[in-house]
């Protein structure tokens, strides 16, 4: 059975809102809209009213905007589907960590997929509550090379606790406190360590999922390392990060 999700509708068109809580009552049982607001002062009360799983926001309203809204809001703990008409807005939506994104008029099957998409990631972070984060998975110890100024060195890739992207460079973290500047891009990595172990979970960041140590939830969620290093989760890379553990 399908998680409750706690929502409500950010949007200005009384008309808009109504097409949308039909579409959810009928088409996505499993979401219940707590209320609805016509703008974004009417909307930050409901958010700090209530403790919320999801939020429909329309991008333009008026004396402010969706993004001004999750500014103001600051911490956040609940996911996020943009409802728009404007194209446009779409990366600015992915760089606030959205979880899907619905274009005007609204498609039901799209709907459907992101009620989805959050239920999946909800019912994970549910599942992992208390729980002590240890990957589901095979870990194997590889050795990889890497190229220097003067030949190569080897590495033990249990010894690597992320990389970070920097342009068409890659910033390797090592369990010793100290790093490596490579002159290959985060990409390159990836192909070399995604059956070791590792995950991207963000476009400047792949991680050793070994030296996970706690996840938090938020606009995308943060993972916190073995060491204390904080490292953002992508709201697009979430769900799959999530079924990496039990």
């Amino acid at each position: 059975m399908s998680i409750i999700l706690k929502s409500i509708i950010v949007e200005d068109e009384k008309t808009s809102r109504d097409i949308l809580k039909t579409y959810l009552t009928k088409y996505c049982p499993n979401v219940q809209v707590l209320g609805e607001a016509e703008n974004i002062e009417e909307a930050l009360v409901l958010i700090r009213k209530n403790e919320l799983d999801l939020v429909f926001l329309d991008v333009e309203m008026p004396y402010g905007n969706a993004f001004d809204l999750l500014d103001k809001v600051g911490d956040i703990n609940f996911e996020t589907v943009f409802v728009t008409a404007y194209n446009q807005y779409a990366i600015d939506a992915l760089n606030q960590h959205a979880a899907y994104y619905l274009l005007k008029p609204i498609s039901i099957d799209e709907l459907i997929k992101a009620v989805d998409f959050v239920t999946e990631i909800k019912t994970k972070e549910q599942a992992l509550t208390n729980e002590v984060l240890k990957p589901v998975i095979s870990i194997k110890n590889k050795k990889i090379s890497i190229p220097t100024q003067s030949g190569f060195e080897v590495l033990d890739t249990k010894n690597i606790l992320y990389c970070q992207a920097d342009d068409n460079y890659t910033h390797i973290f090592l369990h010793d406190d100290t790093r490596e500047l490579v002159s290959k891009t985060l990409g390159f990595f990836e192909k070399q360590l995604v059956d070791n172990g590792f995950f991207r979970i963000h476009k400047s960041y792949l991680v050793n999922l070994s030296v996970i140590k706690s996840y938090y939830k938020g606009k995308g969620g943060t993972i916190v390392l073995n060491n204390g290093k904080s490292i953002p989760v992508a709201s697009s890379k979430k769900a799959a990060f999530l079924g990496f553990f039990k």
